[in-house]
This record gives structure tokens, sequence and C-alpha cells, in this order.
């Protein structure tokens, strides 16, 4: 019988040493650098994404190659350049510091790699890297703590597309959202409590990223639940893929964390793009309201984000400052990302290692 037991044993540590996983963190993406040219190439490839902008591909190519790129690509290199470090793009900076950190953390049982959905480090040199291991799985995390189509299911679309033609394929996981994950939660809520304990804030925004509604109603399986009101009340079983209803339910989570009172902390949605209507509120819509009900003190929170970014410094941190301040407002203060902190290291892991149920 200790005979079988120890046999056993050896099975399985053997096992065990031969099992080796692969994990591809992904990110957005940034340019390469804030020129002209880099920034305009960069804007090419993410709007000419179909799952970002989805319109027929004729359309599409005309509104981004003859309109979009060409007069938005200056502009927002200015602005690239405001947010640029002497040792490049925060995104970046923060993606490999995570990587590193990340590698650490797991040993040698998993080989870590850092892409970009868009530029550089790419999803295809990333699985390219992976491949040149033998592994048992690879699992991939992108870093949307809200599940969308527009950033995780574009993710997911490049990454089949790069392995489709792998004569090896070894089992693929992909990581959904966190919005809900604990230390995902107590690290944002920790930051605010930093910044809560410094002042006495009188409003709370939490501004995630915005989507075409059309994108929010294309998602809605049931074809009638969707009404752009108290369905997202709550998430549950019908909404739980709805964008626009996972970032609700990450304010009501981060707000029971800081135990902030009903009637001080607001929704909204920033970076709307063209005409059509966008999920609502929209952040630079509120700000001058909030003010005249006499707010003079925000916190604001960009919990769609993990790392600070042209979204967050710049939009938030910056120009929703100045909207602030204009209307009447006196203080306006952006909480950071996540960023490399250790807590974030640690809800990687547990996202990596202990796969949901």
């Amino acid at each position: 019988m200790n005979t079988y037991i120890s046999a056993q044993q050896t099975f399985s540590e053997e096992k065990k040493a031969i099992r080796k996983t692969g994990v591809l963190i992904v990110n957005l993406g940034t340019p390469d650098s804030p020129s002209v040219p880099d920034v305009r190439k960069y804007l090419r490839q993410f709007l000419m994404d179909e799952r970002v902008i989805d319109i027929p591909y004729v359309n599409r190519w005309l509104l981004i190659n003859l309109i979009i790129a060409p007069f938005r690509a200056p502009k927002s290199a200015k602005i690239y350049k405001q947010l640029w470090r002497p040792d490049g793009s925060p995104l970046k900076i923060y993606g490999f510091s995570v990587k590193e950190k990340l590698q650490r953390v797991l040993g040698d049982d998993y080989i870590v790699e850092l892409a970009m959905r868009y530029q550089s480090p790419s999803i295809e040199s990333g699985l390219k890297a992976l491949r040149k291991h033998t592994l048992s799985e690879i699992v991939v995390v992108p870093f949307f703590p809200q599940y969308a189509s527009a950033s995780t299911g574009s993710v997911y679309k490049e990454v089949m597309e790069v392995v489709k033609d792998w004569e090896v394929l070894p089992e693929i996981r992909f990581v959904n959202r966190f919005l809900d994950h604990p230390k995902f939660i107590e690290g944002f809520a920790n930051l605010g409590k930093k910044y809560m304990a410094q002042r006495e804030y009188d409003h709370f925004v939490f501004s995630y990223h915005g989507l075409p509604e059309r994108q929010i109603t294309k998602g809605d399986v049931t074809g009638n639940f969707c009404q752009f009101g108290t369905c997202c009340d709550k998430l549950d079983e019908r909404n739980q893929h709805c964008y626009r209803a996972q970032c609700f339910e990450t304010t009501r989570l981060l707000v029971k964390e800081m135990q902030i009172p009903e009637g001080k902390y607001t929704t909204c949605f920033q970076s709307r793009l063209g005409k059509n209507p966008w999920i609502k509120p929209y952040t630079d819509e509120v700000i001058p309201e909030l003010t005249k009900k006499g707010v003079k003190n925000a916190l604001a929170f960009s919990p769609a984000f993990v790392a600070d970014c042209l979204e967050t410094t710049i939009e938030v941190g910056e120009e929703y400052k100045e909207i602030f301040e204009k209307a009447g407002g006196q203080h306006w203060q952006l909480v950071e990302s996540l960023n490399d902190s250790d807590i974030w290291i640690e809800a990687l892991e547990d996202l990596i290692t202990k796969p949901a149920v």
C-alpha cells in the first residue's frame, strides 16, 4: 500500500514538474512615441478595429483615414507629449513593471509576457514568445475590469486569430472580467481612502470610458432587457455581460467598501466620439450640474482603467478639473490607477492561479 502511495506521489510530482503555464497580460495600447506619425499610426490601428467602431468596413475606412486620423493625430500628439515621461508611455512603463513583478511572484512554473492590443509589444509577438516554451496552458488576462466587446472581446478575437494556425494548441483560458475581485475593489478603495483622510469631499465621481449605445443594445441577447435605465440597478444573469451594468456594479462595490453615503456619488461616462448617442450620463455634463448643486470638493475615480494613461491623467485629472473649477468648484482630485501596486499584483496572481468556478 505504501509503495502504491509513494508511486502516486512521484507521478504527481513529475506531472507538476513538466506543467508550465504561459501568461499573457494585455492592455489597450499606446503610440510608440508622441510624434504625429506614431499617434496617427496608433489611431488608425485602434479605430479600424471593427469591434471599436462597428460600422461597415468602407465607411469605417473613409471615416478613420480621411477624417479622424489626419485631423485628430496632431491634437492627440500634443496631449501625449504632456503625458509622456522621459522613459516613455506610462501605460507601457507600468505594463513592463507589472510583468516583472508578476513573474517574480508566480515563479518558474509560469512564463509572463506583456502585450498591447494595439501597437507594440503586440499580441502576436507575446504569443510567439510563449510558443517557444512547452506550455500546458496559456492564461490571457485583458487589463479591463469590465467586459466590453470593444476591449476584452477584441483581445479574445486577436488571440484566436493568432493561434488558429498553430499545429499544437495548449489549453487557453481567458479572464473575462474582474470588477468584483476583492483585491481590485480594495486597491481602488485604499487609494480613495488616502485622499479622504487628507480632505473632506462632498461628492465622489466614478467616471468610466464610454461606449456607443448601439454596442450595448447589440450585446443584449434577450433583445428587450436593456433600456438604459433601471436595468442597470443590479447585476444579474440577464445583464451580466452588459458593460454599462458592470460599471454601475463597480461603483456600488467601491461605495460600499469606502462607506460613501447615498446621494454623495455619481456614475458617469467619458471619452465619447462622434454624434451618435453614447451611454449616459456624460461626465463632462455631470460636472457643471454638480457645482450648481453646491459641490465644491470632488474626488474622481477612473475604475475602468488599471494603469494611468491619457484618459485618466489628462482627461479626468486635468480637463475635467478645468471644467469643474470654471463651473465654480474649488478642489478636484483624481485618484490614480492601480498601476504596478502590490495589491494589483496580488489580484493578478489570484486571477491566474485561482480561476473562477
